[in-house]
């Protein structure tokens, strides 16, 4: 039995014990009781909203703004459970007091507590009020655990509970959701990773900026840092927490919501997909997915996708799903499609093309044909497999001065399809590209590289980019992602391979999946390179960990192969546009 099943039977068991035959009945204290447990007011609650404490399995005490409805509950409940302080965050340049935080966590609450919910948003263990040590998202499957069945069983709950939020909210949703509380009845999740090992390092290369610059906004200490940077193995501290290995234990449904240039693109559609597909009882075939031309935050460039504001494009259905999962309305909402993506397009600020469009769909991903396009002579790139017996391209990366990274699914900078022209003519990045396209070429799912490649050193990186070229010049980033070489066969520690010096490989590059219509007049573009920073750590070189950096960098010679031995392509899911709309 799963180590947390039997934690949170063992939970449920004793809370039998000391409550009855309801596993939230423990929970329940008598009003005066109740009183006692709370602390004074402060003057850092916002406006509407009551403190309240519970006490987690091992003791410690989290704390929780409540907003309840008008008039006589009890209510359903929705939840979330924030690392990032639940009264509001200080702002020191722009809201030195936090009252415009304050005042934006009391609209939020006013959306639930209108449509007739009890909204709960807790400080996770060891931020804002809440008692403990912070050590992201590791605790957060036992204790979503206890804050869903405490919050099923107040006197301002009639039992059903339902988690909601973004992000790292999204995450201690998800967590909670692995642990099968009994009252937790379905959850609303946005932007969450499937597994922080691939998100944290893809293809095994740190994400440098976001990663530990993100850790460190959150009060990470230094040896933490110094630790996640050594972490790209997989190992069970990874696994103990990633939905990859938990998610089989989720009994709800999940509407998720995602965006195409957000940094957790494709844990939100892989998700949706194991879920729907093959998940337990309660969960498959209950799955929701919404994707949208959104990222982590506004998108930098000179595109404008209408519908980029996620909550926008989102609407009314998170609402709309908890009164149906929560509330037993009958509102259709399980009788519309479970697919809902953005179809992206030409969106050139001054010129936004009709086609991009909403599209419904039966699952995820829809129907579509793999085609290859293959790197060749004269920096062309086409769907003709290469007959050449010999055709290579070297360039020297040197470690000391990378690629600057300029847009893509980042977090902490400028993100979205910003323009590749900035990055300048170097002999470092090779750019291949299509003839004008003739006819639109629509693609929906996964897009992938099979990259022949050799260096002349034991390890080094390689980075590929999907590309939308306008008639104007402008490279509008779609997808970009790398891999390191060591890591081509697997993240266990039996797994890592160096390179033989000069002899080619195959590389995967997974690049995640998108919806994208390259449209006539346009040209699709592959660019590979062996760096992109600060969005990834670049490689020494060396073989070694470069947070070691205990060898000299050196100077790697790289070399794409692209002959009829080595077909390094593009491989991308075209679908066709009468089919899907």
């Amino acid at each position: 039995m799963n180590h947390w099943r039997k934690l949170a039977l063992a939970s449920a068991a004793a809370l039998i014990l000391a409550g009855g035959a309801d596993p939230a009945a423990a929970q329940r204290r008598s009003p005066a009781a109740a009183q006692a447990q709370k602390s004074a007011p402060w003057p850092g609650l916002p406006p509407g909203a009551s403190e309240e404490y519970m006490t987690l399995r091992d003791g410690v005490r989290l704390a929780a703004n409540v907003f309840k409805p008008e008039g006589k509950g009890p209510w359903p409940v929705v939840l979330s459970r924030t690392p990032y302080i639940k009264d509001g965050r200080i702002d020191p340049d722009k809201d030195p007091k936090g009252v415009k935080n304050r005042e934006n966590l009391v609209k939020q609450a006013r959306r639930y507590t209108d449509a007739g919910y009890v909204y709960v948003l807790q400080d996770v263990r060891g931020k804002g009020r809440s008692q403990g040590f912070y050590a992201a998202f590791e605790n957060d499957i036992e204790d979503g655990y206890d804050a869903v069945e405490w919050a099923a069983a107040q006197p301002w709950s009639n039992g059903k509970v339902g988690m909601t939020g973004g992000s790292a909210l999204g995450i201690t949703a998800n967590s909670a959701a692995m642990a099968a509380p009994p009252h937790l009845k379905a959850a609303y999740v946005i932007v969450a990773p499937a597994d922080r090992l691939s998100y944290s390092y893809p293809g095994g290369v740190l994400k440098e900026k976001d990663t530990i610059g993100w850790l460190s906004q959150q009060g990470v200490p230094q040896s933490t840092l110094d630790q996640t940077r050594g972490r790209s193995l997989d190992d069970v501290g990874w696994n103990r927490v990633a939905m990859t290995t938990n998610r089989k234990y989720i009994q709800v449904p999940i509407y998720n919501v995602g965006g195409w240039y957000d940094i957790f693109n494709g844990g939100t559609v892989e998700n949706f997909e194991y879920l729907q597909n093959q998940g337990a009882k309660g969960a498959r075939g209950n799955q929701k997915l919404l994707m949208g031309p959104f990222g982590h935050g506004p998108l930098s460039g000179d595109l404008a996708y209408p519908g980029a504001d996620r909550l926008g494009l989102a609407g009314d259905q998170e609402i709309r799903w908890f009164d149906y999962w929560l509330k037993g309305q009958d509102n259709g909402i399980m009788d519309e499609p479970p697919v809902q993506y953005f179809m992206m397009a030409a969106a050139r600020k001054d010129a936004l093309s009709p086609k991009n469009r909403m599209i419904a769909s039966a699952n995820w991903p829809p129907a579509y044909r793999e085609v290859r396009y293959y790197p060749g002579e004269g920096d062309a790139l086409s769907n003709k497999a290469p007959t050449s017996a010999s055709r290579k391209v070297s360039y020297r990366f040197d470690p000391t001065d990378p690629v600057k990274t300029y847009g893509g699914a980042n977090l902490t900078f400028e993100k979205g399809p910003e323009d590749q022209r900035l990055v300048g003519q170097r002999q470092d990045y090779l750019r291949f590209q299509t003839p004008v396209l003739d006819r639109d070429v629509a693609i929906a799912g996964p897009v992938k590289v099979e990259l022949y490649a050799a260096t002349d050193g034991p390890d080094t990186d390689f980075v590929a980019k999907l590309v939308d070229v306008y008639p104007d010049g402008y490279e509008a980033l779609v997808l970009d992602a790398p891999i390191r070489t060591k890591f081509r066969n697997g993240r266990l520690p039996e797994d890592i391979r160096m390179m033989t010096p000069g002899a080619p490989e195959k590389l995967v590059i997974d690049l995640w999946p998108t919806a994208i219509t390259f449209e006539k007049g346009h040209r699709i573009a592959l660019h590979i390179t062996s760096s992109n920073a600060p969005r990834f750590e670049v490689n020494p070189n060396t073989g070694e960990p470069p947070a070691l950096g205990k060898l000299k960098p050196r100077v790697a010679t790289n070399t794409i192969y692209m002959d009829e031995a080595h077909p390094t392509a593009l491989v991308l899911p075209v679908v066709y546009p009468d089919d899907v709309r």
